[in-house]
């Protein structure tokens, strides 16, 4: 069965006012004002709260500017107890997603999420954003021993979907995406709306995705039409 397996921050939703929200408050905590920005930071949000933290401490000049991991370790259990508190507040879908991974199920796709956030907050966000019966896999960043860009992960949540890895695709927004499907050997589709914008394109993946309108046409030219349908 062809099979049509997306990533989910950056991808399926813009995730980064939670996730700032969350680091934020890690700093508040410890005294000092919001030092990330909902916007400006957006990026660095999608490259996970280690790094959102990294970033605050660079900015607030911690003890004169001196940090080190041990704080980022300290601090990213908060990080992960505000976001999970939280996970929905500023989280929105990006346009046309939901109508169009209907609209591949509708085709006989099967359809699935390959994510690095972890399991349970993923699949706390798809439940409370009211979507998670549209995903017949994912697998998330501690699902197993290893996550993107290594293959096991993207191949898990393939099989779990009933799919062939030889007939699927992922979607995606960063390199993580690219370097997944290229290790596995399957088309790559990132979308040209997510933190990044258009600057992916520099990745030379197998498409662009400017909206989900397009996602249909993209998906049967890459990995064909499913014969159910």
């Amino acid at each position: 069965m062809q099979t049509v397996i997306f990533d989910l921050d950056g991808t399926l939703a813009d995730t980064s006012g939670d996730l700032i929200a969350a680091a934020n408050a890690c700093f508040r905590a410890l005294g000092h004002e919001n030092p990330l920005h909902p916007l400006d930071d957006a990026l660095t949000a999608f490259h996970g709260g280690r790094a959102m933290l990294r970033l605050g401490f660079d900015r607030i000049g911690q003890g004169g500017g001196n940090w080190d991991e041990a704080d980022v370790d300290r601090e990213f259990p908060n990080l992960l107890i505000h976001y999970g508190a939280n996970i929905d507040q500023h989280t929105r879908m990006y346009p046309g997603a939901i109508e169009a991974v209907k609209r591949l199920n509708a085709s006989g796709y099967a359809v699935g999420i390959c994510t690095n956030k972890p399991e349970a907050l993923a699949e706390q966000l798809l439940g409370q954003l009211g979507i998670r019966d549209l995903f017949a896999s994912m697998i998330g960043a501690d699902t197993l021993p290893t996550r993107k860009p290594d293959p096991a992960p993207y191949l898990a949540a393939v099989r779990q979907a009933g799919g062939d890895p030889a007939r699927s695709l992922i979607i995606g927004d960063t390199i993580t995406d690219l370097n997944t499907a290229r290790a596995v050997g399957v088309p790559c589709v990132l979308v040209g709306f997510g933190p990044e914008g258009q600057g992916v394109a520099r990745l030379d993946p197998d498409a662009m995705l400017d909206h989900f309108d397009q996602l249909q046409d993209v998906v049967q030219r890459l990995i064909g039409v499913p014969v159910e349908a």
